[in-house]
């Protein structure tokens, strides 16, 4: 058949379904950028809200098809795993809001940061997730090893949940200072330009704080991912299911910034209801064997996990209502 690659097997699924998924992201990407910020303009809360709101809609719709057309309990999965990831991924928000402010990036400009973070997003976690999934298939034990990790760093985040995040002592941003021409003057959207240097007065390249910022953001992606992968490999080993909930969320989460920032101090104890959903699904491992059943059903952990993050939320808005 002249098409018959698109049914060879890629971990596990056709490889039509890793090719719909990728066009369905670079669509959106492209509609976004394209379309509705074509221009260089500060994003306002309430479109941020409507396209946050859109980017959710899209994800669990995605996740009602994976439902139709795989099955309830992938369907499930993903319902599962696309929650927890959009959860985790706030603390993120956090993070990506200090930076922005340390660095000084306009309002204006974020937007186009956090576009290529995206796409860089996209990259590094389809390589996680592909080797996590192989680790896995090959060695079972693994996944009793990201358990007691996501147990132990769910007890640092509660240790640690008053502490405040800080990179004025970032060995990144002191490597970047000391090794590259840095200018902390914005240009526009511009993540490098060419200026004359101080000592030669020669026209050498500079990096600007977007591009400082953007470098940041793939640190902290890529720290935040060693926690969330693992949270979702607990809940599914299957890759397909792992990468487009995580991708969804991640896609959603992006349009979601731009509220959050402006509500971030309502969030107070969101961080202590991660701790423990981290706890939980690390622990679930452990006595799905005690109980002796291959694993928890997809909807008692999507049910334990919403009922977590649930309360976070609303408590965090009942303490900060003043």
């Amino acid at each position: 058949m002249e098409f018959a690659f698109l049914y060879a097997d890629l971990l596990g699924k056709p490889t039509w379904m890793w090719l719909a998924f990728l066009g369905i992201v670079i669509a959106l990407l492209t509609f976004d950028l394209g379309v509705l910020h074509k221009k260089t303009r500060e994003i306002e809360v309430k479109e941020s809200l409507i396209l946050s709101v859109v980017y959710i809609t899209l994800g669990l719709a995605f996740g009602v098809w994976v439902w139709w057309y795989l099955g309830a309990e992938l369907g499930m999965a993903h319902m599962t795993t696309f929650v927890v990831e959009k959860m985790l991924g706030i603390d993120n928000v956090f993070v990506i809001a200090i930076i922005f402010s340390f660095i000084a990036v306009p309002r204006p400009y974020q937007h186009r940061v956090l576009f290529w973070g995206i796409l860089g997003v996209i990259v590094l976690r389809a390589i996680m997730i592909g080797l996590g999934a192989t680790l896995v298939a090959q060695f079972g034990w693994v996944l009793y090893i990201l358990a007691a990790f996501l147990i132990a760093t769910g007890v640092k985040m509660l240790v640690l949940a008053d502490k405040e995040y800080s990179i004025a002592n970032n060995p990144i941003v002191a490597f970047m200072r000391k090794h590259f021409n840095v200018t902390n003057k914005p240009h526009g959207e511009k993540f490098f330009v060419q200026k004359p240097h101080p000592a030669s007065g020669k026209a050498v390249w500079f990096m600007t704080p977007p591009f400082m910022a953007l470098v940041l953001i793939e640190v902290a992606d890529v720290i935040f991912a060693v926690d969330s992968v693992p949270a979702i490999f607990a809940l599914t080993t299957d890759p397909f299911i792992v990468y487009t909930s995580n991708i969804f969320a991640i896609l959603g989460l992006r349009a979601l910034y731009f509220v959050l920032a402006a509500m971030i101090t309502r969030f107070t104890y969101l961080k202590t209801a991660l701790a423990v959903v981290l706890i939980s699904i690390g622990s679930k491992i452990f006595i799905a064997d005690l109980l002796g059943i291959v694993k928890f059903p997809p909807a008692v952990s999507l049910s334990i996990t919403f009922a977590i993050l649930a309360f976070g939320v609303v408590y965090s808005l009942w303490k900060m209502r003043g």
